[in-house]
């Protein structure tokens, strides 16, 4: 019997519209009943493809959970439903086996998962949306102002002191290249110095004739050596507090200038949108679009307001910052290289102690961070 209602499956014909799409499955009470007969004496597996689950009789006459194909129509089996529907269609649900309810519509079965996705789904496609839109607005704004064609606002106080920041972290960055280069020079000069002292003090100990003068230049060398190493000191702490000051402190300032430049390009962007809706025709659908457009651009201004200020106190701190970092290290720099070069090994001593620098032997290991602080 299920070779019979199987055969009469396969040779059903699904019309096909014009547009290449197949039709929707008759409403026929004999499929159904063929269908209820399939699932309760299980379907012939010679003239059915088994696509996952398995099949076969139960003590209580239903049949495990399972999915098969035949006629290019796919039929999902549960102990309490049947879904069946063709492979590009929709899926068509028969209820309850044995309840003898007539298919329903065309429909996609739903679930809590289903929802959640759809919900994940539309809140990432408003916010590519809103950034598409932003995008748009601001590009325009940056194109007018690049020819001349749109207007812009500009706090020229405040311009003038971004502009000299930058200018100041240019020549700060060349002053720590060229402190690099010095430590780098300086660490040389100590290496070839303290080679020259072994080979000074090595010639002293194998030329009997020539021991004196070989032993005095050793111990001038070494002296050079250990002065240089305090010298480099000076230097290393030197560099060092300029890199914190160029990276740090100047680039955190700037980052919230550029912040600032962002916002102040959506502002000016929303005002002229704002300027050409308020120009045009007023009726129902421009009064709600004015409305929208008023509101985001209040909510633009103040984030620009507020960068503004921020910007503002930002730059005031930074020179503050800038003054008294760079008059400590200068006075450094000053007296350090000034007690190398007059040989005054007592004055660069203290000059490290006066500024709390503590040299590491060669060799040592650099500290932990809990040990700096």
């Amino acid at each position: 019997m299920t070779d019979g209602i199987l055969g009469k499956a396969a040779t059903m014909e699904i019309p096909i519209h014009g547009n290449g799409e197949a039709g929707q499955l008759p409403e026929d009470d004999g499929l159904e009943q063929d269908l209820q007969q399939v699932m309760v004496s299980g379907p012939n597996l010679n003239e059915t493809s088994i696509v996952s689950g398995g099949y076969g009789g139960s003590g209580d006459g239903l049949i495990p959970t399972g999915k098969f194909s035949y006629a290019g129509w796919e039929v999902w089996v549960e102990p309490q439903r049947c879904l069946i529907y063709p492979r590009e269609a929709g899926v068509r649900e028969l209820g309850p086996l044995g309840s003898g309810r007539h298919p329903s519509h065309s429909t996609t079965p739903t679930g809590p998962g289903d929802e959640v996705a759809r919900g994940i789904a539309g809140e990432k496609f408003d916010i590519v949306k809103k950034w598409g839109i932003n995008t748009y607005k601001c590009t325009k704004q940056l194109l007018s102002e690049r020819f001349g064609r749109g207007s812009r606002t500009v706090d020229l106080e405040l311009e003038l002191q971004i502009e000299l920041l930058r200018e100041t972290k240019r020549k700060y960055e060349s002053v720590l290249q060229l402190g690099r280069a010095l430590t780098a020079h300086l660490y040389s000069l100590l290496q070839t110095q303290h080679a020259l002292g072994d080979a000074f003090a090595d010639l002293s100990q194998k030329s009997p004739e020539l021991q004196e003068e070989f032993g005095y230049n050793a111990e001038t060398q070494k002296l050079l050596c250990k002065n240089g190493e305090t010298l480099l000191g000076a230097v290393n702490f030197f560099v060092s507090s300029i890199n914190t000051l160029v990276t740090k402190t100047m680039e955190d300032t700037l980052m919230t200038v550029k912040q600032y430049e962002a916002a102040r390009l959506e502002y000016d962007a929303y005002r002229t949108d704002l300027e050409e809706l308020s120009l045009g025709p007023r009726d129902a659908g421009t009064r709600g679009r004015l409305e929208s457009a008023q509101a985001t651009f209040q909510a633009h201004r103040d984030k620009y307001e507020k960068l503004r200020g921020d910007v503002a106190i930002k730059l005031k701190f930074l020179e503050e910052n800038k003054i008294k970092v760079m008059h400590k290290q200068l006075l450094l720099f000053h007296n350090a290289v000034s007690a190398y070069f007059a040989g005054n090994q007592k004055q660069l001593e203290q000059t490290l102690q006066q500024f709390n620098i503590k040299l590491r032997p060669p060799g040592a290991e650099k500290p932990s961070w809990l040990e700096e602080q």
